[in-house]
């Protein structure tokens, strides 16, 4: 899951080639065609990064009684796929990022992998899509970058296996995070990023184009609201506006945010010369929870998001986007679970519809049948508008001392000053804990380093909190929003 920031607006000049729009529209004229066979049932991102979640077999119970169509793994897990087998649920697996780089140059490699982890439970095991790593192009390292130009050989020498074995019911994609594109607003503008244009994304189109599978992108109207929700309403990020935009270029109407996202997607598609790749959303959600820097996050948002996503992804006959009206969308919720072991800000920790017991957090209808009146009251909103005031990063309560030792260790080995207060004789020195000097630490090292990424967590270890811990002369750092 990756943060994109610029998928919204109000304003916005026009100046958009009318061959593109021509081709969009002309697309239209397919879709008939190629929905009889895309199913629009919805599909859930089933993470397994907890230490405190049901077990696989308890899992794929919850999952069939929820009636999800799909499920996406992030791995190729022997058994989850085994418990799948006589489902009639579709299945997505992954192959992992570190893997690209050696089944890109060698078929037998590719080869081994299909067998392990698709002939053995395929036809049983009704896998439908094999995507080839995660958001790999929003990896930047020099390492990473290694990966990128990989990840359609890597595809390619999949899909040889594939066809190998004459399996034609298996789609070889790639998810791919919004931070792909230089330029998301207004959607008619949305254009690749230069660094991979040219030597990624055209490949990678081709080979999607040719096959006839889909453009997987990671999509979430959260992070474009919350990022600057003065410039957006929330109803229109929930699907709940009266408002609407109108592209300059396009004269296309927009109701709601995630139609503006996808439409970037398809407009930058379109002028790379590749106008008909189809969509399947990958991953969307709303956080149900987070931090006090992060707003919106809570249960009526999340609850309103999915509940809404799901009823206009079932929808008879299909709703589309502005440039793609009629075309169904495969979708995959993020997430199954609320996954404890995600690292980053509080929200990385609550996506999931159900809690860590399999509980549900809020109830949602994956079929779409469920009328909105049907439900029963949500808990009220509390954190809509951004959090203005003062933060601080302390000890969590009932952390483990000596987790807490390592805590403090880290983030004092990080420089910059950041535990000099806490040298003996210094103003913060006593008392003499390691809850004291790890919550002093924590809240140094969130103050100095927050603008480079740093987060209020220590592997959970931490947590916000607006309440001033300083005591007598030991001021401790804080955090302006």
């Amino acid at each position: 899951m990756r943060k994109h920031i610029s998928g919204s607006g109000n304003m916005a000049d026009g100046g958009y080639g009318g061959s593109v729009v021509l081709f969009l529209f002309f697309f239209i004229f397919f879709l008939a065609f190629s929905n009889a066979e895309i199913s629009s049932r919805i599909g859930i991102n089933y993470g397994r990064l907890g230490n405190n979640l049901p077990s696989a077999f308890q899992s794929i119970q919850i999952i069939q009684s929820m009636n999800a169509g799909r499920v996406k793994l992030y791995d190729a897990n022997p058994e989850i796929l085994k418990l799948l087998s006589g489902t009639k649920i579709h299945v997505s697996i992954m192959v992992p990022n570190h893997e690209i780089i050696s089944i890109a140059s060698d078929q037998s490699i590719a080869n081994k992998w299909v067998q392990d982890n698709v002939f053995q439970y395929y036809p049983d095991t009704m896998i439908r899509f094999i995507l080839v790593g995660n958001e790999v192009l929003s990896c930047f390292s020099d390492q990473e970058k290694n990966i990128w130009l990989n990840l359609v050989p890597a595809m390619r020498r999949i899909k040889n296996s594939l066809r190998a074995q004459k399996i034609q019911n298996i789609k070889v994609g790639t998810p791919l995070a919004m931070d792909i594109l230089q330029t998301t607003f207004p959607p008619s503008k949305g254009n690749f990023r230069s660094d991979i244009s040219s030597t990624v994304i055209v490949p990678l189109l081709k080979f999607l184009n040719g096959t006839k599978s889909f453009f997987f992108i990671d999509v979430y109207p959260y992070f474009a609201w919350s990022a600057n929700p003065s410039n957006t309403s929330i109803d229109m990020a929930l699907f709940k506006s009266n408002e609407n935009y109108t592209d300059p270029a396009t004269g296309f109407v927009y109701t709601n945010l995630l139609d503006q996202m996808l439409d970037s997607v398809i407009f930058a598609m379109t002028k790379l010369g590749f106008p008909d790749v189809r969509l399947s959303i990958s991953e969307t959600g709303w956080p149900n929870a987070g931090g006090v820097d992060q707003p919106g996050a809570n249960i009526y948002n999340a609850a309103t998001y999915n509940r809404n996503l799901v009823k206009r992804m079932t929808a008879k006959p299909p709703i589309g986007t502005p440039a793609r009206p009629g075309e169904v969308i495969p979708t995959f919720i993020f997430s199954l679970y609320d996954e404890n072991q995600k690292d980053g800000p509080g929200t990385e920790r609550h996506w999931g519809l159900l809690n860590a017991n399999g509980a549900p957090i809020y109830d949602i209808d994956l079929t779409g049948n469920h009328l909105q009146s049907e439900y029963g009251p949500l808990p009220k909103p509390n954190n809509n508008d951004p959090y203005k005031e003062k933060l601080w990063c302390i000890a969590a309560r009932g952390a483990d001392l000596m987790e807490l030792d390592r805590a403090l260790e880290y983030a004092c080995s990080q420089g910059n000053g950041t535990c000099d207060a806490l040298d003996p004789g210094r103003e913060c020195y006593e008392p003499i804990s390691v809850t004291w000097h790890s919550s002093y630490a924590f809240s140094s090292y969130w103050a100095q380093f927050r603008s480079q990424g740093a987060n209020c967590h220590f592997n959970g270890l931490a947590e916000q909190t607006t309440t001033n811990p300083s005591r007598g002369s030991c001021k401790f750092p804080s955090v302006t929003l």
